[in-house]
């Protein structure tokens, strides 16, 4: 029989337990992996729920249900007999196995198994206690105790005869030959075995007792003699000093998962070898095993790695290794593909013979989708029609001379490899004389409010259209809110002109603009329909900035409180999009400076959580924005970051955060965080200034005001971030903004501004080809635009708009984007840096 210390040890360095010693293995790098054991679990970090759309039909039915369910260890899958749907239930019993375990809830079980259910049964998550002390109170040689015991013997055989030079590099193997040599030592009568008479006389001929704080090396017998025979081998000393030998085949140090969205994967680690320590999994560099993640929640028996539902988020690499033993690793790279979103435009339209008509449709999806089009449901073939073209890869359907009979329904298809997407554009062609229901739609709704240009300016807000450069509209300062009868913009005493001072708008749904008066302490309500203002709401001193969050349908205020930023709070306009009594909520954060909320996209069409920041601190809250609680604080006070602005990529989960500068003329850092795991994963390079991503989330675009430059990155579809370009321009950017390429599909140009000079800076991301639009007129002067760095905003007209508008110091510029040139000078409005575009998609 094995003694009940021996079988302890025999489950610890089996890998079961992990046994640390110190002195000359010097693990203090080792030992912080598992400084975390014990803590009650962090709040949970789920970032964003991606979209599925149509899958392949079939594919679900490839496997049966339990197979695609990844259960936590304790439960298994099992089907409910009334849904017939696969569900995780606690297991009834364990195998009687007697491998005891300490959990953290402090109790003795007799295995793991007993421990898993107990935690399945609970609903809590119970640890296994690392510490074997419990195991052997009252004893004289306690665990500990025998952990430096071998320390010390280690460091004793190290000083009579070093490894040699040629393993100098090779950790394990001078380990190993460290453990033969002390085994030579030990064996007096060298017949292979060692006996208790035999470490009795070496303790008292060398004088050890002493030196072993309470334990003896008799006790390496009581510990480590596995078959309880009394000698102990070299293999058994190899085995209580956890001396193991792994391999890793070549052709796996490398590999690739690729999984759908949405679905559940498992990642296991091909690293073996008799008595591998546990398996610890990271991501970025961060040790996964003890953040007990909400989607990364468990590690199985054989220490695989599970992801359920994955999202876009997960996508990046992951790396395996053994526990103490981090040169031999295993890389897994996780792809996440995405079925196609789409959007067309128009929905509707109507045209008179003889013109030309543009059908666009735009698709998102991983891999990037492949577009087709039918009419009236038979494939459209440009090649046998001179009239019809395909643009952009397809993105575009282009009719040169339109017809009567090019009337019809033309189904925009997009698909790839797991899913499919398809939309409707409608074109009628009619004679003007001949009124239909659909002409008079597209002609009253597509051009009296929707594709609009609502600039906010000192003589009020003007409504332009950019396409024949025509005022629609324009509110004058005086006239009057609907429900209060005030003035738009009150008269002050002691001025000759009555005129207006904005700061921020947000466009809620083409339904409402809402926009922030810093100076009435208050937030305006524009009715498109109507193109009126019809209400305001009273807020908190000096309102400087909106975000309106379209997952929630709330609209973000954030106020100064005075001009020196001196008392700023963060309040919140709930149901913002429906028009029913407005009111303001106050949120509980305090200091709060600068805020960033994520943006949706087709992609991402939810967003749960934000960011809250100050300017003079060294960290970032995270927040969730249905419940407005603070959830985390991630501290950057490690590298010297205080935040000053941030973006986000959902392709990965990176949040880039611009860190301002720590002296004058220093770079600006930028940050990493992993949302994944909320950690700082490091600079992202030698990469500085204000970050900007892609609507697509495909790009990173960061502008360094202080030198000019310009750095262009890409997201691949692995997660992975690249540099492709990196320009120097005499351009110190003021804002810049994406304009989706009219040539090729996926693919942006940007168009960024100057916050000192007149000209305008044209990129194609692709080819890194600049342009300069010159001689823009002068930007709004810094001071008269205190309200934020972007003294000369640049703003798109959407997803499928080709114009852009930027103002100058007293006039509106509006830019072609598919010509790249200049389409007109709208004079007369002075300080128009509050822009809002209304669109009908």
């Amino acid at each position: 029989m094995m003694t009940p210390r021996s079988f302890w040890c025999s489950l610890v360095l089996l890998g079961v337990f992990p046994l640390v010693t110190r002195g000359w293995l010097d693990v203090d790098q080792s030992r912080s992996l598992y400084s975390d054991v014990g803590r009650l679990p962090q709040e949970d970090s789920r970032r964003f729920e991606v979209t599925r759309r149509k899958v392949l039909q079939g594919q679900e039915g490839l496997r049966a249900p339990c197979e695609r369910r990844f259960c936590g260890r304790g439960s298994r899958c099992v089907l409910n007999g009334d849904t017939q749907q696969p569900e995780c239930r606690c297991v009834e019993d364990c195998k009687a196995t007697y491998m005891p375990v300490c959990g953290s809830d402090g109790r003795f079980y007799e295995n793991h198994c007993q421990l898993h259910r107990a935690s399945c049964l609970q609903r809590k998550k119970i640890y296994i206690i690392h510490s074997k002390d419990c195991f052997f109170k009252g004893d004289r040689c306690t665990m500990a105790d025998y952990s430096r015991l071998k320390s010390i013997l280690l460091d004793l055989q190290a000083r009579r005869q070093s490894p040699p030079g040629s393993l100098a590099k090779d950790r394990p193997a001078q380990k190993r030959f460290l453990i033969e040599e002390l085994f030579k030592h030990l064996d007096l009568n060298s017949d292979g075995h060692l006996s208790s008479s035999e470490l009795a006389q070496l303790t008292k001929k060398e004088d050890l007792e002493g030196d072993l704080l309470g334990c003896t090396l008799e006790d390496l017998l009581q510990f480590d003699d596995y078959n309880n025979d009394g000698h102990l081998t070299l293999q058994e000393l190899y085995t209580a000093f956890q001396v193991v030998q792994l391999s890793l085949p070549e052709e796996q140090r490398v590999t690739v998962t690729t999984i759908t969205v949405g679905l559940s994967t498992v990642l296991t680690c091909s690293i073996r070898g008799a008595l591998r320590p546990p398996i610890v999994w990271k991501r970025n560099g961060v040790v996964l095993n003890f953040l007990d993640l909400e989607d990364i929640n468990d590690f199985g028996e054989d220490d695989s790695l599970y992801i359920t539902k994955v999202t876009t988020i997960h996508m990046g690499n992951y790396t395996c290794h053994a526990y103490g033993y981090e040169e031999l690793y295993q890389t897994h790279i996780l792809q996440v593909n995405v079925p196609p979103v789409i959007r067309v435009y128009p929905e509707t339209q109507a045209q008179e013979p003889g013109v030309s008509a543009s059908l666009k449709c735009h698709a998102e999806g991983i891999p990037n989708p492949r577009i087709t089009w039918l009419k009236n449901g038979i494939d459209i073939m440009p090649k046998l029609s001179k009239q019809l073209s395909l643009l952009a890869n397809g993105s575009e359907l282009h009719i040169s001379s339109v017809r009567y009979e090019d009337t019809g329904a033309y189904t925009c298809i997009a698909k790839n490899e797991v899913g499919v997407d398809e939309d409707i554009s409608s074109l009628f062609i009619e004679d003007s004389a001949r009124k239909t229901l659909a002409n008079i739609l597209w002609r009253e709704e597509g051009l009296s409010v929707g594709n609009m240009f609502y600039v906010f300016s000192d003589d009020g807000i003007t409504v332009l259209q950019p396409n024949e450069c025509e005022i629609r509209r324009h509110i004058r300062p005086e006239e009057r809110i609907f429900t209060s009868y005030e003035e738009i913009c009150p008269r002050v005493e002691g001025e000759d002109t009555q005129s207006c001072l904005w700061a921020s708008a947000v466009n809620v749904r083409d339904k409402y603009i809402y926009v922030t008066q810093p100076k009435q302490n208050r937030v305006m309500i524009i009715d498109i329909q109507t193109q009126k203002a019809i209400q305001s709401l009273d807020v908190d001193p000096l309102p400087t900035k909106l975000h309106y969050d379209k997952s929630h349908d709330q609209v973000w205020v954030l106020s100064w409180g005075d001009m020196r930023r001196s008392s700023p709070t963060l309040q919140v306009i709930p149901e913002a999009s429906t028009g029913e009594d407005p009111h303001v909520i106050h949120t509980p954060f305090e200091g709060v400076e600068d805020f960033f909320i994520p943006p949706t996209n087709l992609i991402i069409n939810h967003v749960r959580f934000g960011f809250i920041f100050n300017h003079s601190k060294h960290a970032v809250h995270k927040i969730d924005l249905e419940t407005v609680t603070h959830i985390k604080t991630i501290h950057l006070k490690a590298y010297g970051c205080v935040p000053q602005a941030m973006a986000y990529t959902h392709l990965g989960g990176y949040y880039f955060v611009q860190c301002r500068r720590s002296r004058l003329g220093a770079p600006s850092l930028q940050l990493i965080i992993d949302s994944v795991t909320d950690t700082v994963v490091g600079p992202n390079g030698r990469v500085a200034g204000a970050p900007h991503v892609s609507p697509d989330g495909r790009y990173l675009v960061s502008a360094d005001r202080a030198s000019g430059t310009i750095t262009v990155q890409a997201l691949t579809v692995r997660g992975e971030i690249e540099l492709i370009h990196d320009l120097k321009t005499n351009i110190h950017v003021s804002d810049l903004t994406f304009q989706p390429s009219f040539t090729e599909g996926n693919q942006y140009y940007i168009y960024a501004t100057s916050h000192l000079q007149t000209d305008v800076l044209f990129v194609e991301l692709s080819t890194g080809r600049m342009n300069v639009l010159k001689n823009l007129k002068d930007p709004i002067a810094s001071k008269d635009w205190p309200w934020s760095s972007y003294n000369r905003i640049m703003k798109d007209s959407g997803l499928f708009g080709q114009y852009l508008i930027t103002p100058a110091k007293d006039s509106l510029f509006v830019i072609n984007g598919r010509q790249n040139t200049l389409r007109c000078e709208v004079s007369g409005i002075r300080r128009g840096n509050t822009v809002v575009w209304v669109g009908e998609v």
